[in-house]
């Protein structure tokens, strides 16, 4: 099984790893004009933060730029689903960001460090 987004499988495995940040509470505080304290309502769980990083590998600059531009669509502040190698799914998702980070001509082809941001709506 390989990591995809939207079931579209746009990243090499190797040297791929994702992080899962903590679901994230918010809460409104109110105080009220001539008691002492404050109230505070939980709104409960709103959102995550998910980092991905890995390698892209291709033959050559323009079989790079297809994938990298293939990713990029991906930041359209629509939600996707996230599944990785170990079949753990994550709905919802948000792509914030994908940075490519390094690139490295070699004789077996080109390859690009990057890293992606999701946000993880709802919990």
């Amino acid at each position: 099984m390989s990591t995809t987004l939207d079931d579209k499988a746009l990243f090499d495995e190797q040297g791929l790893a994702v992080q899962i940040g903590s679901w994230q509470r918010t809460s409104v505080e109110r105080s009220i004009p001539g008691l002492d304290g404050r109230i505070s309502i939980d709104l409960g769980g709103r959102m995550r933060t998910i980092c991905q990083r890995g390698l892209l590998r291709g033959a050559g600059r323009v079989e790079i730029r297809s994938r990298l531009d293939a990713i990029e669509a991906f930041l359209d502040g629509d939600t996707h689903t996230l599944m990785t190698a170990d079949g753990q799914a994550y709905a919802n998702v948000r792509v914030d960001a994908f940075t490519p980070l390094r690139r490295k001509t070699s004789g077996a082809g080109i390859t690009v460090e990057y890293e992606m941001i999701y946000t993880q709506l709802g919990n």
